[in-house]
């Protein structure tokens, strides 16, 4: 016979949605505002020394595949000790290695999370950090700290902006833990088969996507719309652009949250690139554009779709580099059947205001909303090492050819892993925006992986690209391979 725990003793912190939301609106308003870190840090511990139910936080790190890593720390003993939280990086698959595993967190207090109670725990705040190493430098495998550094500068030197707003896809499948029992089931069972914004009030998908949204919502994310998508249980909720590090924050989040939700409905939310053949797949759409004094930087009313001379060089620039940072938009096995042509596959390298077949589509816009949509990103990359990539990109990346036949000719991504990875070790450009060590880790990292799965594709899903999924996997079959 089991006992539960009595809650009657315990008084700690539980907040109602509005006021989650006004308090993480405020938060996100400071960071946007680019106020001093000290002032930052200043408010935000006040508010957690002042507030007496809260019991732990949440300190969050990404690791290179783009795993969210999260550690819980009692919060008298993180006020005391927040100079000195170490952790053993060796212990994260591929992050660093033996002789470097002491690492330390620096914890980012503008990034500060005010969590709902009835999805994370009561008590509970959640706060980012960047990875240092032992001499004190941000550690090089860490692309949060990257992103951030960059952006930074762009602010400093020029008072520039990179707005980022991503469409996240996913698919929610019966059970839980459906993607780590895969290779016990070899299959995933549809909560709806309702199709393209089409769910009836009540169901199993709309009741999914409502309660995410509503934490989404809590959590200040600025919701926009949410609906079913085109594949059978497939789901998207879009939340309004932010600058870039603050949306690669909430990418991380929208996917916790979502599976948390998931799981409390006992179901599993799936960011799988192509958990399903013969379905449509699963993207992350990166919308972008830049700004200086809040003017929008891709916005010409003359110009070609609306797109200023700027936004055209940004393109321009995306498409030449496309083979050599396609590994970094599509990082798994699995991603490779997305660019599939039968499915809206966004595999052709290319420019188009329509065709969404092309890699880069240029959406309807305004002063306001003008921007470029990078539509062959998968939803398990790593967004700070997308957003990053593709900032780098479009500021300084080559130019596309003077050669008009070969600018037109369509040209495609490539097709697997083993090809993404080669282009990607070869690339002089990659090794120039990532630096020759994590360029090399990483393309080690991927490749170990893909030797866990079949060379060939095939048409059918095999088990080993779920299984081995830098998202999914099982480390107790990892470590038997």
């Amino acid at each position: 016979m089991t006992t539960s725990l009595s809650s009657g003793l315990r008084d700690f912190l539980e907040i109602p949605y509005d006021k989650l939301e006004e308090k993480n609106l405020a938060t996100k308003q400071a960071r946007l505002d680019h106020q001093p870190a000290d002032k930052l840090r200043e408010v935000a511990v006040k508010a957690l020394s002042d507030e007496r139910g809260i019991k732990a936080v949440t300190v969050c790190f990404t690791d290179l595949e783009g795993r969210l890593q999260m550690l819980d720390y009692d919060k008298k003993f993180l006020l005391k000790s927040e100079d000195n939280l170490t952790f053993d990086g060796s212990s994260v698959r591929g992050f660093s290695a033996q002789h470097e595993s002491d690492l330390r967190l620096q914890i980012d207090w503008g990034s500060l999370y005010w969590l709902p109670a009835d999805i994370f725990g009561p008590g509970k705040v959640l706060v980012f950090s960047q990875v240092m190493g032992r001499d004190g430098a941000p550690y090089a495998s860490d692309m949060r700290s990257m992103l951030k550094s960059y952006c930074e500068q762009l602010w400093q030197k020029e008072k520039m902006v990179c707005h980022v707003a991503p469409e996240i896809e996913g698919f929610l499948f019966k059970g839980r833990d459906a993607e780590r029992r895969y290779n016990e089931t070899g299959k995933f069972e549809y909560v709806s088969t309702g199709g393209y914004y089409h769910s009836l009030p009540g169901d199993a998908l709309r009741n999914f996507i409502d309660a995410a949204a509503e934490v989404q919502r809590a959590m200040g994310f600025g919701n926009e719309k949410d609906h079913p998508e085109v594949a059978p249980s497939q789901f998207e909720m879009n939340f309004s652009y932010s600058e870039a590090l603050i949306t690669a924050d909430q990418v991380q989040l929208y996917k916790l949250l979502c599976r948390q939700v998931a799981q409390k409905l006992d179901m599993t939310a799936s960011f799988l690139p192509k958990p399903v053949t013969g379905v449509n797949g699963n993207g992350m759409h990166t919308n972008m554009s830049f700004s200086r004094d809040k003017v929008n930087l891709y916005w010409d009313a003359k110009g070609q779709d609306g797109l200023s001379k700027t936004g055209w060089t940004a393109i321009d620039r995306i498409l030449a580099s496309a083979d050599d940072i396609c590994l970094i938009l599509n990082s798994s096995v699995n991603a490779y059947r997305r660019l599939d042509p039968h499915y809206e596959a966004p595999n052709q390298i290319k420019a188009s205001p329509n065709n969404r077949g092309a890699m880069v589509r240029i959406p309807t816009g305004n002063e306001r909303s003008a921007r470029i949509e990078v539509r062959s990103v998968a939803p398990d990359a790593n967004p700070y090492m997308v957003f990053y990539t593709l900032i780098r990109t479009a500021l300084e990346g080559a130019d596309a050819p003077a050669d008009e036949s070969k600018r037109s000719r369509t040209r495609f991504l490539p097709d697997n892993i083993y090809d993404a990875i080669r282009l990607f070790k070869s690339s002089k450009f990659v090794a120039e925006v990532l630096g020759e060590t994590v360029q090399t880790k990483f393309a080690e990292l991927k490749q170990s992986q893909a030797d866990r799965c079949p060379k060939a594709l095939g048409s059918l899903i095999k088990v080993p690209e779920i299984q081995f999924h830098h998202e999914v996997t099982n480390q107790y079959l990892w470590n038997q391979f």
